[in-house]
């Protein structure tokens, strides 16, 4: 039985595409092993897979001040020492990284023990991680056409973010019975936030809530704290915190979708076909992935985007009105798009490293 050693962790981004991988790497007979950090968000995630889980020190590199860029380093090179221990202990045939600072010194330490090593980036630029561990990889996968301009040409690959299975198969009337709404049909308009919701988002949808609610259902995913208690109760608009499995269900019902523009979460709305308003994080508040990657889906007419200071109630209603109204053009462009089937891709990438 081959073996692959799955690595990749610090946000749920980095790890979920390596959940959706792992039915197909079974189904080919592949032996799962995980390297993340001790107490981060891929521990929890991968325990839950039942795979194999072993953690290492991990530092962050940081581009700017900070006390710990003193002490990390340390923490990088204890964590590749360890990594180097678990090669020679697990010893697998290949190496599969989604990304992340716990990732680079299990890319460099296959680098050294000669074990194959495939990566993959999610956004349209690779951070810092994945530049430092592009040069260990055989191979770099990657999400968008923009991205192979990046990369090193004898190892860059267009395959697209591996979408879990599931995703295909979520159940409406789930969703509708979670959600509460009455029996009055209308078309659902989701808002997904993120973990931590988004104050300018939250703001702009409760203000013209009673203008949204005469043509829409509303899901609203508003965060951690986020819920407003004035609009428990209020009929045709459910508001969560947080939901997780409950997700697929939700985004077989949406209609339309509201979303931040992370890499993976707007690869599934493409996979599913679903016509989108993204609002991406500002600069000011990330290195600007979020925005190259709606501009691109803007551009092949996938996306409708508001940028984050550009948000208001009004904005926002103008858009839901706009992308609604011309939702088949935007289902078209995502139905004709060639979505790749990005498992298979890169499971054959996968192959051809450990034959």
């Amino acid at each position: 039985m081959k073996k692959i050693v799955m690595t990749g962790g610090g946000t749920a981004g980095h790890v979920t595409p390596n959940i959706a991988l792992m039915p197909a790497l079974k189904e080919e007979g592949y032996d799962i092993h995980y390297i993340g950090s001790y107490n981060g968000i891929e521990k929890g995630l991968i325990e839950a897979q039942n795979i194999p889980y072993t953690g290492i020190d991990s530092g962050k590199l940081r581009r700017y001040f900070d006390i710990k860029n003193f002490s990390d380093p340390f923490r990088v090179i204890k964590g590749f020492a360890q990594a180097v221990g678990l090669m020679h202990k697990i010893k697998p045939d290949i190496v599969f990284s989604k990304g992340g600072f716990v990732s680079v010194p299990v890319v460099l330490a296959a680098k050294i023990c000669n074990i194959p090593a495939i990566i993959h980036e999610s956004d349209i630029t690779p951070g810092l991680a994945n530049k430092i561990a592009i040069k260990g990889a055989k191979k770099v996968c990657c999400n968008f056409p923009e991205t192979l301009k990046y990369l090193p040409a004898d190892k860059a690959v267009l395959t697209g973010s591996p979408i879990r299975r599931e995703l295909l198969s979520g159940n409406k009337e789930n969703a509708y019975t979670l959600c509460g709404f009455p029996a009055e049909k209308k078309p659902v308009l989701l808002i997904i936030g993120g973990s931590l919701g988004s104050r300018a988002i939250n703001e702009a949808v409760r203000k013209v809530l009673p203008e949204l609610l005469k043509e829409f259902h509303i899901i609203h995913l508003c965060g951690k704290g986020n819920l407003d208690e004035n609009l428990i109760g209020t009929m045709g608009y459910a508001q969560f915190e947080y939901v997780s499995a409950e997700l697929t269900d939700m985004l077989a019902l949406a209609d339309l979708a509201i979303s931040r523009a992370g890499a993976n979460s707007i690869c599934e709305l493409l996979a599913l076909h679903k016509p989108n308003i993204l609002i991406p994080l500002s600069a000011a508040a990330s290195r600007g992935d979020q925005i190259l990657n709606a501009n691109s889906f803007a551009k092949q007419g996938f996306s409708y985007v508001i940028k984050e200071e550009d948000v208001t109630d009004n904005v926002l209603l103008s858009a839901v009105k706009e992308v609604f109204k011309n939702r088949q053009q935007y289902i078209d462009a995502m139905s004709n798009s060639g979505q790749m089937d990005s498992i298979a891709t890169i499971m054959e990438l996968i192959k051809q490293e450990t034959k």
